[in-house]
């Protein structure tokens, strides 16, 4: 009769560990908690934890400034280009007054 109390301690742990069910979890009778697969097995083992990629300054600087450059090239000769069409010409307003 041992087995019984501990049975039934194990029935209610997995019934707490169950993936909640699709649909409203604010209802009184949900009693699934939500469950972490990203960080354990099927099994219950817990997973190795990722690899961590260094991401250095040098890395973003080889994306970022390449970017802006060209960025900048592009705004400029399209500056250029509404200037030429007299799309937008910035008039000389002086108010030296």
């Amino acid at each position: 009769m041992a087995s019984a109390p501990r049975l039934l301690a194990r029935l209610s742990a997995l019934r707490n560990v169950r993936v909640a069910q699709p649909g409203p979890t604010n209802l009184p009778w949900s009693t699934a908690a939500p469950c972490r697969t990203a960080v354990t097995t099927s099994t219950g083992g817990i997973l190795p934890k990722p690899k961590k990629t260094p991401f250095g300054l040098i890395r973003i600087a080889l994306v970022v400034v390449p970017f802006l450059y060209v960025g900048t090239q592009i705004s400029k000769n399209f500056a250029a280009l509404l200037e030429e069409h007299d799309i937008f010409v910035p008039e000389d307003d002086d108010d030296d007054d």
